[in-house]
């Protein structure tokens, strides 16, 4: 039982030895320079007006769900266009209806304000 899984091990195995062999070889053979400039927050090229420990509005973390769930259900998308001529007029009804749930959604979220930045 254990010797059908002994290619996983093979391969987890191999796979730490490579990734510490890439981190430890970038720490000792990559160059060390740092500067001013380099060790200084970036922040979408502007400088910082706040510290990171201020505290986000609830709005984003809102955006942030909101973007991430349709994000997800949009994966979903692309299995179905694999296999798009194999499935048939009902695999294309379905796929209508669950673009059109995700679509009352979106108009859902937009008629309740959730998308508007204040």
């Amino acid at each position: 039982m254990l010797s059908e899984y002994l290619p996983i091990f093979i391969l987890m195995f191999f796979a730490l030895v490579f990734s510490t062999l890439m981190v430890l070889s970038n720490r000792f053979l990559g160059p060390k320079r740092p500067t001013p400039e380099k060790l200084s927050t970036y922040e979408s090229g502007m400088e910082p007006i706040r510290t990171a420990r201020d505290r986000f509005s609830v709005k984003f973390y809102l955006i942030a769900m909101l973007f991430i769930i349709f994000d997800i259900e949009v994966v979903f998308l692309y299995p179905w266009a694999v296999t798009f001529d194999k499935l048939g007029v009902l695999g294309y009804v379905e796929m209508f209806l669950f673009i059109a749930v995700l679509l009352v959604g979106y108009i859902y979220i937009i008629k309740k304000g959730a998308l508007r930045w204040e």
